[in-house]
């Protein structure tokens, strides 16, 4: 993790105690104040989609914010605020207990990247290729960088430094504190994905075919698997392996000492790609795909266990959480389904497509749509 001033880290062990005191009775045991929050997309650097604790089994409404315009980035949750970018290039924190506003930056171009929060800063980029860094208490602008092309590609930290992709095919590593360029590393493509951090590599999936795994320190590449695919999505990283699935409907696992392929899976359905980003937990991992489909194979084998189709296309990125996994999906819902078997437990009816992918933290889990709704339930 980034490292952080003494200030900081004594009001994150603060905030800490606070949350742990608004546990209700009977919870599990305290878990530490980062794997509660939702401080990045994907929950965490190495990508794995899943939530820390489960969410209640009645999910409710607990308020809805109009952002103005389309909601398409995965929010971050971190502490007592929920932070989410805008279509009309604005960066929002909110309350996380009643949804109010509290800052809005404007950023001057559309926002797609998710927010990643660490301490008191917000990272993002914008469609204009501009990275922003902003305190997460005022809103007020640290520092930017500007990477010269599109970024869609969320923000990634690993120890004092911030990673992120761009369109014109480079991976950046800056230092967080200052925003200095440390290294950058050259792809054959555009990186769309958002950056895998894990035992020491950066791992990147790309529209050039490769998914690669990069040294964190230096940016040179240590190994690459090739394949026959484009990627829009995030690897997702556990046990030494990333999983992916690519614009063709294959889903793989990489082994990442080498590149090897441990196993892949073809989509059969119609329409099969993958852009969003496949959630990992133990003996499971789950894609969804513009085919309607969300379908969870056993991380072992790559076989299917079980399948659930939607109305529409999904580009939302499922995440597990105890035995659920919750998506969003074109048809204007969000579902929760059992991670056993694929049953719908769980839907809401959010109006608009849902291409964002839920953020869940705190025991509350927020998603935006593309009428500009950010969505929060709970308890």
């Amino acid at each position: 993790m980034i490292k952080l001033l003494d200030s900081a880290i004594i009001a994150a062990l603060l905030l800490g105690a606070a949350c742990a005191a608004e546990e209700p009775a009977g919870t599990p045991p305290a878990v530490p104040v980062e794997t509660r929050d939702w401080p990045s997309f994907r929950g965490n650097p190495q990508m794995t989609g899943v939530g820390a604790r489960p969410l209640p089994a009645a999910l409710k409404l607990l308020w809805t914010y109009d952002a103005g315009s389309a909601v398409g980035s995965t929010a971050a949750i971190a502490g007592s605020s929920v932070y989410v970018g805008t279509g009309k290039g604005e960066m929002l924190a909110l309350g996380l207990a009643d949804g109010k506003l509290k800052w809005r930056y404007d950023a001057g171009a559309s926002v797609a990247a998710s927010p990643c929060v660490v301490g008191d800063i917000v990272y993002f980029g914008d469609e204009r290729g501009t990275f922003h860094a902003v305190s997460a208490s005022s809103g007020k602008l640290a520092w930017k960088f500007d990477a010269g092309a599109k970024i869609i590609s969320s923000a990634t930290p690993a120890d004092g430094v911030v990673l992120f992709g761009s369109y014109n095919n480079q991976l950046y590593c800056l230092d967080a504190s200052t925003g200095e360029l440390k290294w950058t590393f050259t792809a054959e493509a555009q990186v769309h994905c958002s950056p895998c951090v894990a035992d020491g590599l950066v791992m990147i999936a790309g529209c050039d075919g490769k998914v690669r795994m990069i040294d964190l320190e230096t940016g040179e590449e240590k190994a690459h698997a090739k394949t026959e695919s484009n990627f829009a999505a995030s690897p997702a990283f556990i046990d030494g392996a990333v999983y992916v699935g690519s614009l063709s409907g294959e889903c793989m696992a990489i082994k990442c000492a080498d590149g090897s392929e441990i196993w892949k899976m073809k989509e059969a359905a119609d329409g099969a790609s993958c852009f969003a980003s496949a959630a990992v937990a133990e003996d499971r991992v789950v894609f969804s795909s513009r085919s309607n489909r969300i379908f969870c194979l056993d991380r072992a084998t790559g076989k299917e266990l079980w399948h659930f189709t939607a109305k529409s296309k999904i580009d939302s990125s499922p995440v597990i959480a105890g035995g659920m996994v919750y998506v969003g999906a074109s048809d204007g819902y969000v579902y929760g389904l059992s991670l056993k078997d694929g049953a719908r437990l769980w839907q809401f009816a959010a109006g608009g497509e849902v291409t964002a992918s839920p953020a869940i933290g705190r025991r509350r889990l927020v998603i935006g749509n593309s009428d500009g709704a950010v969505y929060c339930f709970g308890r």
